[in-house]
């Protein structure tokens, strides 16, 4: 499973507290919960592995509360975690067979790309336009989204929910409610898969992750209970200070 340093403790800890917050309010944590773990100096590979635990157990959190609400469109649901787990364990396989060096490349390659689809997400998702389609297009759009989108999840993950809801407003025509509860089930879905992947390859680090995971589902709950419209303002120098932090350790290190 390997080791992990005292100090990494005090870095992820926090940091994971901070995207879960961040996450139940705007989304977006995951641009900070994985940036975290590499900035504790934990390897790529161990870093997406653990992450998914953490992430894991605060989607759960959000997940209850839209299922107990009712924003949940069960009949596409299912269909649409089952894509997920499917999606996530390729995703997840394919993230064990890359080397360290492309996986950290591709981080520096894709994680601006997603915050800035992130960082755009309110304006995109608030007001969708609902639009009628059939029933058919509709359960095609819902599991072509979860497959693809759950291959992502496992092989990195941060945006996830984001690419999600942009997908279920803007393609399937849901509103935004039942769109982001059927988000949370099929995110979860692609969590669970891919950190069971990761479990069995031995990637995982269990007790950062669990100690990870106390302060995930504490972030998630504070969050969650907070009524903040303008999250967003906060969100985005948190995460662009995140990112920056990143791209100059993993130049540093790519460059020595």
């Amino acid at each position: 499973m390997g080791t992990v340093s005292l100090g990494a403790f005090f870095i992820v800890c926090p940091l994971v507290f901070l995207a879960s917050f961040v996450d139940a309010i705007a989304g977006g944590g995951g641009l900070i919960s994985l940036p975290a773990y590499l900035l504790a100096g934990v390897p790529i590979h161990n870093a997406i592995a653990t992450n998914k635990l953490s992430s894991a157990t605060g989607t759960v959190i959000s997940t209850v509360r839209y299922c107990k609400n009712g924003y949940v469109n069960w009949p596409l649901a299912f269909p649409g975690i089952a894509a997920a787990l499917v999606g996530s364990v390729l995703g997840a396989n394919l993230a064990l067979h890359a080397s360290d060096r492309v996986l950290k490349w591709m981080l520096i390659l894709v994680l601006p790309v997603v915050a800035f689809y992130v960082l755009r997400k309110k304006e995109a998702g608030e007001k969708p336009e609902i639009r009628r389609i059939s029933r058919r297009r509709l359960l095609a759009v819902v599991v072509v989204a979860s497959l693809l989108i759950g291959t992502y999840d496992g092989f990195y993950g941060p945006g996830t929910g984001t690419f999600l809801l942009l997908v279920f407003t803007g393609m399937a025509g849901m509103d935004v409610k039942t769109a982001s509860g059927n988000v949370k089930l099929v995110n979860l879905a692609s969590n669970c898969s891919a950190l069971g992947t990761f479990l069995f390859s031995g990637n995982v680090l269990v007790l950062l992750g669990l100690c990870a995971s106390v302060f995930s589902i504490l972030g998630h709950y504070l969050g969650s209970g907070l009524v903040m419209k303008n999250g967003t303002k906060i969100v985005r120098p948190i995460i662009l200070v995140v990112l920056a932090l990143l791209f100059v350790k993993i130049l540093g290190e790519s460059i020595v």
